[in-house]
């Protein structure tokens, strides 16, 4: 009964030290982009707006060979940054697309219903997949696509939040 409990304890022990270990080793890095919804900004119109972001070189010391694997998107966010007390109810539809030199647009994070008032809301996270190749490369380009249900009355500044996890390469 003594070395049950001994081993149970063992085992417990063990599983926690390995969830420690894995989040201390696990990489995530967050980049932010800005998008200006201007006045006069058609409704149920597909508007695009685009800009370029740091890549991984200035997330890990300038090194373009990120000694990292298996990045993912793990978290997309938009918030409205002004007016202050703006809303996204106004939104139909958000998307968020990555891409780089060499490497084909993907689609990381949307959202189509926008049915709450508030000023901040969590994008549905597409799995596309590893984006190594993609958040490692020079020249990340994120493209954010909306959708008005109404046209604002003011100029809209929104925040797009994504987080990026990855795992050392060895």
């Amino acid at each position: 009964m003594k070395n049950l409990i001994l081993t149970g304890i063992f085992a417990s022990a063990t599983l926690v030290s390995c969830g420690t270990v894995q989040s201390l080793v696990q990489n995530t890095f967050p980049y932010t982009a800005n998008v200006l919804v201007s006045t006069g900004v058609p409704a149920n119109k597909e508007v695009s707006s685009s800009t370029t972001a740091s890549n991984v070189q200035s997330w890990f010391g300038g090194n373009n060979n990120a000694q990292i694997k298996d990045v993912r998107i793990s978290d997309a966010k938009v918030t409205v940054i002004s007016p202050s007390n703006g809303s996204l109810s106004d939104f139909k539809s958000f998307k968020v697309y990555i891409s780089s030199d060499g490497s084909a647009e993907k689609l990381v994070a949307s959202r189509s219903d926008f049915n709450n008032s508030s000023n901040s809301l969590n994008l549905d996270i597409n799995d596309s997949g590893y984006l190594d190749n993609v958040v490692k490369s020079t020249n990340l380009k994120v493209r954010t696509v909306y959708e008005l249900k109404n046209s604002t009355s003011s100029d809209m500044n929104l925040r797009v939040s994504l987080n990026f996890n990855s795992v050392p390469a060895n």
